[in-house]
């Protein structure tokens, strides 16, 4: 498949007018009116507010199936230290995930695909707001997105540091980890700092707590499953000489079996409820479900794969790769639909920055890739009649 020079020209200009001028979740208003003009002067149909900000453009070529593509939009609260000639000139805010570098990609084979018109069916190009831990995936989907734009199947793309720019990874089952928050108040009797044995000391028993979460992982559960507690946050005390009333930890529980997940939950309570008791306090725990697992189906897995495979090489597909830990809300979205989750590689000469980093900035050297696996998979999945 061969993109035109001046169409990826235009994608590095889109995608570095996005990454100087982020927007966080919820508040892409901007970046979505340009998505929603651009897909406009590309002759296709656009439909605005699913998720408040997100976008759906609609391309329709005869009869035939549908699939969705999707692409996240929002950035993270980093300063960027970078000093790239399109860095972010907004204050406390970058693109520091390569969502700018995601939406640019869909924008470019939104275009290709309205040019060249090689499938029979209907695309969904799905602009999706608030993917930084707001969960706008879900909000997209409580909005209707399924009941409006019925398709077939759905798949995302993430830019991945640690994979060569022009590679692929994908898997037949979990690429990232479920992602749960919890919040454990741990209520004693204060007392005067020389006097512990006239009060009841929360902050001992948080630290006993602390210790106690990370014999989950590795003494409750197989060492065959997959699970990371970590403590974030803990708060306690106003005054250097007062051993406080309470105390409080934050932390996140990420797992990439829904059974592991469910196990980990049980697990952190009955430790919040037994452990404090022989110091005296009082444990209560607030266990927020989040993200779940981001987990392929495995038919359109093995899509995805044979896909990138013919758009870049056989040599160029890692098949079963190591999931990742961290968390994508994209996995609603494969909850509701069938469908897949790839990496696009963004390593150059040099190694990426990490994601996440106030000095990461998307290769645009893995624009063409992207499209080009972007059209395969439409072609693949809407064959020409």
């Amino acid at each position: 498949m061969t993109v035109s020079k001046q169409l990826i020209e235009d994608a590095i200009a889109w995608r570095r007018e996005i990454h100087a001028s982020p927007e966080l979740g919820f508040e892409e208003l901007r970046t979505s009116d340009r998505v929603a003009q651009l897909l406009s002067s590309f002759g296709i149909e656009v439909h605005r507010g699913l998720g408040g900000t997100g976008v759906v453009g609609v391309l329709r070529n005869g009869e035939g199936p549908s699939i969705g593509l999707r692409a996240d939009m929002d950035a993270l609260p980093i300063q960027e230290l970078g000093q790239c000639g399109h860095k972010s000139t907004h204050q406390g805010c970058m693109h520091a995930c390569g969502h700018d570098g995601h939406t640019a990609i869909l924008l470019a084979t939104a275009r290709h695909l309205a040019e060249t018109r090689r499938f029979s069916g209907t695309v969904y190009l799905v602009f999706q707001p608030a993917e930084e831990n707001l969960g706008g995936a879900q909000k997209m989907i409580d909005d209707g997105l399924f009941e409006r734009f019925p398709m077939q199947a759905i798949y995302g793309l993430h830019n991945w540091p640690g994979l060569p720019a022009g590679q692929v990874a994908v898997n037949p089952g979990a690429m990232m980890a479920s992602l749960d928050t919890f919040e454990i108040v741990l209520t004693g009797k204060g007392s005067h700092a020389a006097m512990p044995d006239r009060g009841y000391d929360p902050i001992v028993a948080a630290a006993e707590l602390i210790l106690g979460l990370q014999t989950i992982t590795s003494r409750r559960l197989s060492p065959l499953d997959s699970a990371v507690v970590s403590v974030t946050q803990v708060n306690a005390g106003e005054a250097i000489n007062v051993i406080p009333e309470t105390a409080t930890l934050r932390g996140t529980v990420r797992c990439l079996q829904t059974p592991v997940r469910e196990k980990v939950q049980r697990l952190i309570g009955e430790f919040v409820e037994q452990l404090p008791v022989s110091f005296g306090v009082s444990g209560a725990l607030t266990y927020n479900v989040g993200y779940p697992v981001t987990e392929n189906h495995p038919a359109q897995a093995q899509i995805a794969r044979e896909a990138a495979q013919a758009a870049l090489g056989k040599d160029q597909v890692v098949f079963g790769c190591n999931p990742s830990m961290a968390s994508e809300d994209f996995a609603f979205m494969l909850q509701a639909c069938p469908g897949a989750y790839l990496w696009l590689g963004v390593d150059g000469e040099q190694p990426s920055a990490p994601l996440h980093n106030p000095y990461y900035d998307f290769n645009d050297r893995a624009i063409e890739p992207g499209v080009a696996v972007w059209t395969a998979l439409v072609e693949r999945n809407l064959p020409a009649r």
